[in-house]
């Protein structure tokens, strides 16, 4: 198979993308887990296909529901989450091309994005991240509807991650009405 993305597998729990300047906040699966879930364990707690959690003053993306290898496809600002499948992944942005507009789509949390985003297995703090398999995902800044839904097509079961943009302005603290 050959790979022209870069994708990012779990250990068995959810993946997580957090505004790169908070990843140093992130704790993963403390050292006495399962005792002490952490930050693993509120990743975890997400139900669905997609939600939000506090990192520091910001918040991050889980993609929750089952662990599956994914890619950002930022043509269609789109995370393909592969279940399972044997498209060649040189095919996928084609493959997801068609199939974009027969996907049921789930509206998930609107996330604020005011930077670049790294997306990786939940688990693993934040000293790890580096050495471990993750994926910088850059986005406009600007309020994001987040979209998951669930699609099989005889070579392929995908979970697909919609960003759509529906504001790219962004409120901050020195702005006199919040305009």
């Amino acid at each position: 198979m050959t790979s022209n993305n870069t994708w990012v597998t779990s250990a068995g729990g959810p993946l997580i993308l957090i505004p790169q300047s908070a990843c140093h906040r992130w704790g993963g699966a403390p050292r006495t887990y399962p005792d002490d879930e952490g930050d693993y364990g509120r990743a975890c707690d997400v139900d669905g296909y997609v939600g939000l959690i506090d990192v520091g003053t910001t918040q991050a993306l889980v993609l929750g529901d089952m662990p599956a290898r994914t890619t950002f496809l930022p043509q269609y600002n789109v995370l393909v989450r592969e279940i399972a499948g044997d498209e060649d992944d040189a095919d996928l942005p084609n493959l997801v091309a068609e199939l974009l507009p027969r996907v049921a789509w789930e509206a998930g949390p609107v996330w604020t994005i005011t930077e670049p985003a790294v997306l990786f297995d939940s688990v693993y703090d934040s000293t790890e991240i580096a050495a471990e398999e993750h994926l910088r995902i850059d986005l406009p800044v600007g309020n994001y509807l987040v979209e998951a839904g669930y699609i099989e097509v005889p070579s392929e079961y995908l979970i697909l991650v919609r960003l759509s943009v529906v504001d790219r302005h962004i409120p901050t603290a020195t702005s006199p009405s919040g305009q």
